[in-house]
């Protein structure tokens, strides 16, 4: 029974609620075509030092390690003036200075990967790949004299001609979460209305509190009804005007 009534709360205020649904959706977008879009651009560094063993390159656990643990200096590193104000004179086509870049590089590595990820967003792809290509090559050029080891190669660059998509804008991503919480809010608010709400809507709901029977009910009366009951004026003054007339005669 309780989840009958439940039903009939938001079955009486439907209407209330796509309303606030299709309100939402509409607000998602419209903020979506009205935000610009952002690309993603990335490369990848690997940080990777071997010794020679008779002419032949070896590979050691200790070395993977510590070139591991360098990852965390690196990325300092790359982010430094020693790095970008480099790449601002070697590449002035990219028109940006040190400070714009270091905000728009993102460097992140897996656990216990000798991989470094370096990303760059921007609102046109084109620059992202040229800017984050450009600080990959000059990390790579930069790091033997700055840590006095040859260990970062890099692994891949940014295409410049990808079909990338923006990274901050997904319309049916956009959509759908505002339908939801959308939805969630206006059944919320439909049962916070009834809740507030202490007027007796039928027989059943009198009953039910009162615990006593309904003897009689008072229909709903409409003005227009009230209307057609009452005689108007003229009729009552014909109606007067016979009777005195049938009273002569």
């Amino acid at each position: 029974m309780e989840l009958k009534e439940y039903l009939n709360i938001i079955r009486k205020r439907l209407w209330l609620i796509a309303a606030i649904v299709i309100v939402a959706c509409l607000g998602a977008g419209l903020k979506t075509f009205m935000t610009t879009p952002l690309y993603n651009a990335e490369a990848k560094l690997i940080v990777n030092q071997t010794y020679d063993r008779q002419g032949t390159a070896m590979l050691d656990y200790s070395l993977i390690q510590t070139n591991v643990m360098v990852i965390s200096s690196y990325t300092e590193v790359i982010k430094s003036s020693a790095i970008l104000d480099k790449v601002v004179a070697a590449y002035p086509d990219l028109g940006l200075t040190s400070q714009q870049l270091a905000s728009m590089i993102s460097v992140s590595s897996a656990n216990d990967s000798q991989v470094m990820n370096l990303s760059v967003q921007d609102t046109s792809y084109e620059q992202a790949a040229k800017t984050v290509n450009a600080v990959a090559k000059m990390f790579e050029r930069q790091i033997p004299s700055i840590m006095n080891v040859d260990n970062v190669t890099i692994l891949s660059e940014a295409p410049l001609e990808a079909n990338a998509a923006p990274i901050n804008i997904n319309l049916v991503m956009s959509i759908l979460i505002s339908f939801v919480v959308g939805l969630m809010l206006a059944v919320g608010l439909v049962f916070l209305l009834e809740y507030l709400d202490d007027t007796y809507k039928s027989e059943a709901e009198l009953e039910r509190e009162l615990g006593l029977p309904v003897l009689a009910v008072i229909a709903r009366i409409k003005k227009d009804d009230v209307k057609s009951s009452q005689p108007s004026i003229t009729t009552q003054q014909q109606v007067g005007e016979s009777s005195y007339a049938t009273i002569n005669q």
